[in-house]
């Protein structure tokens, strides 16, 4: 697979590369790894909270709200 870049995107990949001791395909390939283990975390939660709801496991809005809260107050 090849990934095509601006010139501009290519220097600002390179520059972060840099900053971060390694080189731009590696930088690449392991923000492409990170995206892809994202995604199968979120599509795993998802199928999750799926099969919650046709179990009929709700929470009702006022907890959700309560929950949040918390979450942001943390």
């Amino acid at each position: 697979m090849e990934v095509h870049f601006t010139p501009e995107q290519e220097a600002q990949l390179l520059e972060i590369a840099s900053q971060a001791g390694t080189d731009a395909e590696h930088l690449v390939k392991n923000a492409a790894l990170r995206l892809l283990e994202r995604d199968a975390r979120f599509r795993a939660s998802v199928r999750k909270g799926m099969e919650q709801a046709d179990q009929g496991d709700f929470v009702d809005e006022l907890e959700m709200e309560a929950r949040i809260d918390r979450m942001i107050q943390s």
